[in-house]
Protein backbone atom coordinates (compact mmCIF):
# COMPACT_ATOMS: atom_id res chain seq x y z
CA UNK A 1 0.00 0.00 0.00
CA UNK A 2 1.13 3.64 -0.52
CA UNK A 3 2.12 5.60 1.86
CA UNK A 4 -0.03 9.19 2.51
CA UNK A 5 0.20 11.94 -0.26
CA UNK A 6 2.75 14.66 0.94
CA UNK A 7 3.96 17.66 -0.90
CA UNK A 8 6.94 16.40 -1.55
CA UNK A 9 5.77 12.70 -3.18
CA UNK A 10 2.85 14.71 -4.84
CA UNK A 11 6.03 16.84 -6.93
CA UNK A 12 7.62 13.01 -7.58
CA UNK A 13 3.95 11.48 -8.84
CA UNK A 14 2.99 14.56 -11.03
CA UNK A 15 3.32 14.61 -14.65
CA UNK A 16 5.89 16.90 -16.37
CA UNK A 17 4.77 19.86 -17.47
CA UNK A 18 3.14 23.36 -16.08
CA UNK A 19 -0.08 22.63 -13.59
CA UNK A 20 -2.16 25.74 -12.60
CA UNK A 21 -4.42 26.16 -9.85
CA UNK A 22 -7.45 28.57 -10.65
CA UNK A 23 -8.63 30.05 -7.33
CA UNK A 24 -11.98 31.94 -7.60
CA UNK A 25 -12.33 34.48 -4.75
CA UNK A 26 -14.22 37.10 -3.45
CA UNK A 27 -16.52 37.90 -0.82
CA UNK A 28 -19.57 35.67 -0.06
CA UNK A 29 -22.84 35.91 -2.40
CA UNK A 30 -20.75 37.55 -5.08
CA UNK A 31 -21.14 34.96 -7.42
CA UNK A 32 -18.24 32.67 -7.12
CA UNK A 33 -19.86 29.03 -7.57
CA UNK A 34 -21.28 30.56 -11.43
CA UNK A 35 -17.98 31.85 -12.83
CA UNK A 36 -15.85 28.36 -11.11
CA UNK A 37 -18.97 26.33 -13.23
CA UNK A 38 -18.37 28.04 -16.05
CA UNK A 39 -14.18 27.64 -15.69
CA UNK A 40 -14.55 23.58 -15.29
CA UNK A 41 -16.80 23.81 -18.16
CA UNK A 42 -13.97 26.00 -20.36
CA UNK A 43 -11.01 23.74 -19.34
CA UNK A 44 -12.73 20.26 -18.78
CA UNK A 45 -11.62 20.10 -15.39
CA UNK A 46 -12.94 19.70 -11.71
CA UNK A 47 -13.74 21.94 -9.09
CA UNK A 48 -12.07 21.78 -5.61
CA UNK A 49 -14.18 23.38 -2.79
CA UNK A 50 -12.52 25.77 -0.17
CA UNK A 51 -15.54 26.94 1.69
CA UNK A 52 -15.58 25.93 5.34
CA UNK A 53 -19.11 25.74 5.86
CA UNK A 54 -19.86 23.30 2.93
CA UNK A 55 -18.04 20.64 4.01
CA UNK A 56 -20.91 19.59 6.13
CA UNK A 57 -23.65 17.31 4.94
CA UNK A 58 -26.45 18.47 7.26
CA UNK A 59 -25.74 22.12 6.41
CA UNK A 60 -26.66 23.07 2.89
CA UNK A 61 -29.31 25.98 2.62
CA UNK A 62 -27.43 28.06 4.99
CA UNK A 63 -24.32 27.28 3.22
CA UNK A 64 -25.31 27.94 0.27
CA UNK A 65 -23.79 24.83 -0.92
CA UNK A 66 -24.15 24.30 -4.92
CA UNK A 67 -27.55 22.92 -6.38
CA UNK A 68 -27.79 19.62 -7.91
CA UNK A 69 -28.15 21.42 -11.31
CA UNK A 70 -24.84 23.16 -10.55
CA UNK A 71 -23.25 20.22 -8.78
CA UNK A 72 -23.93 17.88 -12.50
CA UNK A 73 -22.34 20.66 -14.45
CA UNK A 74 -18.85 20.27 -12.77
CA UNK A 75 -17.64 18.03 -10.78
CA UNK A 76 -17.17 19.47 -7.17
CA UNK A 77 -14.80 17.66 -4.33
CA UNK A 78 -15.41 18.69 -0.25
CA UNK A 79 -18.98 19.53 -0.83
CA UNK A 80 -20.89 17.75 1.68
CA UNK A 81 -17.77 15.42 2.26
CA UNK A 82 -18.39 15.47 6.28
CA UNK A 83 -20.33 15.37 9.31
CA UNK A 84 -21.00 18.20 11.71
CA UNK A 85 -19.81 15.58 14.56
CA UNK A 86 -16.71 15.04 12.39
CA UNK A 87 -13.27 17.02 13.95
CA UNK A 88 -12.29 18.35 11.27
CA UNK A 89 -9.29 21.14 10.93
CA UNK A 90 -7.61 23.55 8.29
CA UNK A 91 -4.73 21.12 8.48
CA UNK A 92 -6.76 18.28 7.61
CA UNK A 93 -8.36 20.14 4.68
CA UNK A 94 -4.65 21.43 3.58
CA UNK A 95 -3.05 17.49 3.40
CA UNK A 96 -6.81 16.44 1.47
CA UNK A 97 -7.08 19.03 -0.78
CA UNK A 98 -3.34 18.47 -1.60
CA UNK A 99 -3.77 14.83 -2.02
CA UNK A 100 -6.92 15.73 -4.48
CA UNK A 101 -5.21 18.16 -6.49
CA UNK A 102 -2.31 15.11 -6.79
CA UNK A 103 -4.90 12.78 -8.52
CA UNK A 104 -6.67 15.67 -10.66
CA UNK A 105 -3.25 17.02 -12.16
CA UNK A 106 -2.54 13.61 -12.92
CA UNK A 107 -5.14 14.26 -16.00
CA UNK A 108 -5.47 17.45 -16.18
CA UNK A 109 -3.64 20.72 -16.71
CA UNK A 110 -5.90 23.53 -14.60
CA UNK A 111 -7.93 22.45 -11.78
CA UNK A 112 -10.56 25.18 -10.27
CA UNK A 113 -10.45 26.36 -6.67
CA UNK A 114 -13.29 28.06 -4.99
CA UNK A 115 -12.40 29.84 -1.76
CA UNK A 116 -15.24 31.61 0.16
CA UNK A 117 -12.24 30.81 2.95
CA UNK A 118 -9.19 32.51 2.91
CA UNK A 119 -7.36 30.56 5.75
CA UNK A 120 -8.78 27.60 3.58
CA UNK A 121 -7.18 28.69 0.13
CA UNK A 122 -4.07 29.78 1.70
CA UNK A 123 -3.66 25.95 3.10
CA UNK A 124 -3.54 24.85 0.19
CA UNK A 125 -1.46 27.72 -1.86
CA UNK A 126 0.82 28.53 0.79
CA UNK A 127 0.85 25.92 3.92
CA UNK A 128 0.09 26.73 7.06
CA UNK A 129 1.80 28.95 9.71
CA UNK A 130 4.00 28.14 12.01
CA UNK A 131 2.44 29.20 15.28
CA UNK A 132 4.05 28.79 18.66
CA UNK A 133 2.68 26.32 21.31
CA UNK A 134 0.70 27.57 24.13
CA UNK A 135 0.44 26.05 27.69
CA UNK A 136 -3.30 24.54 27.53
CA UNK A 137 -3.98 26.51 31.04
CA UNK A 138 -3.86 29.79 28.23
CA UNK A 139 -6.81 28.46 26.40
CA UNK A 140 -8.83 26.96 29.45
CA UNK A 141 -8.68 31.00 30.82
CA UNK A 142 -9.48 32.35 27.72
CA UNK A 143 -12.59 29.78 27.95
CA UNK A 144 -13.02 30.94 31.42
CA UNK A 145 -13.29 35.09 30.25
CA UNK A 146 -15.44 33.93 27.32
CA UNK A 147 -18.38 32.59 29.62
CA UNK A 148 -17.58 34.85 32.18
CA UNK A 149 -17.51 38.29 30.20
CA UNK A 150 -18.76 37.53 26.57
CA UNK A 151 -17.39 37.36 23.03
CA UNK A 152 -17.35 41.22 23.65
CA UNK A 153 -14.47 41.27 25.65
CA UNK A 154 -12.16 39.01 23.73
CA UNK A 155 -12.54 40.78 20.55
CA UNK A 156 -12.22 43.88 22.34
CA UNK A 157 -8.90 42.55 23.43
CA UNK A 158 -7.96 41.48 20.30
CA UNK A 159 -8.88 45.01 18.34
CA UNK A 160 -6.08 46.40 21.61
CA UNK A 161 -3.60 43.65 20.72
CA UNK A 162 -3.70 42.68 17.27
CA UNK A 163 -5.75 45.34 14.81
CA UNK A 164 -4.19 43.13 11.81
CA UNK A 165 -6.02 39.93 13.16
CA UNK A 166 -9.07 42.02 14.21
CA UNK A 167 -9.86 42.65 10.91
CA UNK A 168 -9.53 39.50 9.09
CA UNK A 169 -10.48 36.92 11.00
CA UNK A 170 -14.04 36.06 11.86
CA UNK A 171 -14.95 37.68 15.14
CA UNK A 172 -18.17 35.63 15.65
CA UNK A 173 -16.52 32.66 15.42
CA UNK A 174 -15.38 31.70 18.88
CA UNK A 175 -12.72 28.83 17.95
CA UNK A 176 -10.75 31.52 15.52
CA UNK A 177 -11.06 34.44 18.50
CA UNK A 178 -10.05 32.25 21.48
CA UNK A 179 -6.92 30.75 19.13
CA UNK A 180 -5.49 34.41 18.20
CA UNK A 181 -5.33 35.47 21.48
CA UNK A 182 -3.89 32.48 22.82
CA UNK A 183 -0.93 32.78 20.95
CA UNK A 184 -0.90 36.42 21.84
CA UNK A 185 -0.81 35.78 25.44
CA UNK A 186 1.32 32.82 24.67
CA UNK A 187 4.40 34.58 22.81
CA UNK A 188 3.37 38.23 23.82
CA UNK A 189 3.25 38.57 20.03
CA UNK A 190 0.35 39.29 17.61
CA UNK A 191 -1.19 36.26 15.93
CA UNK A 192 -0.68 38.01 12.60
CA UNK A 193 3.03 38.33 13.14
CA UNK A 194 3.36 34.42 12.95
CA UNK A 195 2.14 34.38 9.22
CA UNK A 196 4.45 33.13 6.75
CA UNK A 197 6.72 35.16 5.02
CA UNK A 198 7.50 32.76 2.75
CA UNK A 199 5.07 30.26 0.93
CA UNK A 200 5.52 26.40 1.16
CA UNK A 201 6.74 25.10 -2.00
CA UNK A 202 3.73 23.66 -4.35
CA UNK A 203 3.84 21.40 -7.35
CA UNK A 204 1.67 23.93 -9.35
CA UNK A 205 1.30 27.50 -10.51
CA UNK A 206 -1.33 29.53 -9.01
CA UNK A 207 -3.75 31.93 -10.11
CA UNK A 208 -6.00 34.08 -8.45
CA UNK A 209 -9.34 35.45 -9.95
CA UNK A 210 -11.11 38.22 -7.72
CA UNK A 211 -14.80 39.13 -8.17
CA UNK A 212 -15.95 41.91 -6.63
CA UNK A 213 -18.40 45.18 -6.65
CA UNK A 214 -19.34 48.31 -5.17
CA UNK A 215 -19.96 47.67 -1.14
CA UNK A 216 -23.47 48.51 -2.01
CA UNK A 217 -24.12 45.86 -4.48
CA UNK A 218 -22.61 43.21 -2.49
CA UNK A 219 -24.73 44.14 0.57
CA UNK A 220 -27.38 44.22 -1.43
CA UNK A 221 -26.98 40.80 -2.80
CA UNK A 222 -26.35 39.45 0.91
CA UNK A 223 -29.66 40.82 2.18
CA UNK A 224 -31.73 39.25 -0.92
CA UNK A 225 -29.83 35.58 -0.66
CA UNK A 226 -30.70 35.80 3.21
CA UNK A 227 -34.17 36.33 2.61
CA UNK A 228 -33.92 33.49 -0.29
CA UNK A 229 -32.78 31.09 2.04
CA UNK A 230 -35.02 32.06 4.79
CA UNK A 231 -37.95 31.27 2.44
CA UNK A 232 -36.36 27.79 1.23
CA UNK A 233 -36.19 26.32 4.62
CA UNK A 234 -33.65 27.83 6.66
CA UNK A 235 -35.56 28.06 9.88
CA UNK A 236 -36.66 24.55 9.70
CA UNK A 237 -32.62 23.15 8.95
CA UNK A 238 -31.94 25.52 11.87
CA UNK A 239 -34.77 24.04 13.86
CA UNK A 240 -33.34 20.27 12.87
CA UNK A 241 -29.86 21.17 14.60
CA UNK A 242 -30.54 23.01 17.19
CA UNK A 243 -30.08 20.08 19.76
CA UNK A 244 -26.37 20.32 18.10
CA UNK A 245 -25.91 24.36 18.37
CA UNK A 246 -22.73 23.76 21.03
CA UNK A 247 -20.79 22.10 18.03
CA UNK A 248 -18.14 23.65 16.47
CA UNK A 249 -19.49 23.63 13.11
CA UNK A 250 -22.59 25.32 13.74
CA UNK A 251 -21.02 28.07 15.43
CA UNK A 252 -21.48 29.84 11.75
CA UNK A 253 -23.67 32.93 10.58
CA UNK A 254 -27.06 31.61 9.43
CA UNK A 255 -27.74 28.86 12.60
CA UNK A 256 -26.57 30.64 15.20
CA UNK A 257 -28.50 33.91 15.20
CA UNK A 258 -31.48 31.60 14.73
CA UNK A 259 -30.47 29.40 17.57
CA UNK A 260 -30.69 32.28 19.83
CA UNK A 261 -34.27 33.29 18.71
CA UNK A 262 -35.25 29.28 19.38
CA UNK A 263 -33.65 30.30 23.06
CA UNK A 264 -35.91 33.32 23.02
CA UNK A 265 -33.29 35.35 23.30
CA UNK A 266 -34.13 37.52 20.62
CA UNK A 267 -37.19 37.80 18.32
CA UNK A 268 -37.26 35.93 14.46
CA UNK A 269 -37.17 39.61 13.06
CA UNK A 270 -33.70 40.49 15.05
CA UNK A 271 -32.51 37.14 14.13
CA UNK A 272 -32.96 37.41 10.66
CA UNK A 273 -31.42 40.89 11.27
CA UNK A 274 -28.39 39.74 12.45
CA UNK A 275 -27.44 37.06 10.00
CA UNK A 276 -27.51 39.82 7.44
CA UNK A 277 -25.65 42.26 9.64
CA UNK A 278 -23.02 39.29 10.66
CA UNK A 279 -22.82 38.21 6.81
CA UNK A 280 -22.01 41.63 5.56
CA UNK A 281 -19.31 41.55 8.65
CA UNK A 282 -17.99 38.51 7.53
CA UNK A 283 -18.08 40.07 3.44
CA UNK A 284 -16.44 42.68 4.58
CA UNK A 285 -13.62 40.58 6.38
CA UNK A 286 -12.81 38.61 3.33
CA UNK A 287 -12.20 41.36 0.82
CA UNK A 288 -9.81 42.55 3.84
CA UNK A 289 -8.32 39.14 3.18
CA UNK A 290 -8.06 39.05 -0.42
CA UNK A 291 -6.96 42.86 -1.07
CA UNK A 292 -3.64 42.00 1.02
CA UNK A 293 -3.03 39.54 -1.64
CA UNK A 294 -1.52 41.32 -4.47
CA UNK A 295 -1.61 38.57 -6.98
CA UNK A 296 -5.34 38.65 -6.98
CA UNK A 297 -6.57 40.10 -10.79
CA UNK A 298 -9.95 41.59 -9.65
CA UNK A 299 -13.26 41.25 -12.32
CA UNK A 300 -16.86 43.24 -11.52
CA UNK A 301 -18.88 40.42 -10.47
CA UNK A 302 -20.78 40.62 -14.05
CA UNK A 303 -17.54 40.30 -16.44
CA UNK A 304 -18.24 38.71 -19.15
CA UNK A 305 -16.58 34.82 -18.41
CA UNK A 306 -14.89 34.87 -21.74
CA UNK A 307 -12.55 38.43 -20.44
CA UNK A 308 -11.70 35.51 -17.43
CA UNK A 309 -10.85 32.74 -19.90
CA UNK A 310 -8.76 35.18 -22.08
CA UNK A 311 -6.83 36.25 -18.68
CA UNK A 312 -6.11 32.91 -17.56
CA UNK A 313 -5.08 31.18 -21.32
CA UNK A 314 -2.81 35.01 -21.65
CA UNK A 315 -1.47 34.00 -17.62
CA UNK A 316 -0.50 30.41 -18.99
CA UNK A 317 0.80 31.35 -22.12
CA UNK A 318 3.71 32.73 -20.07
CA UNK A 319 3.62 30.78 -17.10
Amino acid sequence: MRGPFTPGRILKEMKSGKKLLVCVVGPTAIGKTTTAIELAKEFDTEIVSADSRQFFREMSIGTAVPTEKELAAAKHHFIHNKSIFDDYSVGDFERDALATLAALFQKQDVVILAGGSGLYVDAVVKGLDDFPEADPSIRAALKRDLKENGIEALQQELKKADPRSYETIDLQNKQRLIRALEIYRASGKPYSTFKKRNAAERPFQTLYIGLTATREHIYDRINERVDLMIANGLIEEAGRLFEYRHLNALQTVGYKELFQWMENKITREEAISEIKKNTRRFAKRQLTWYRRNKEVKWFEFNAETSDIISYINEKKGHS
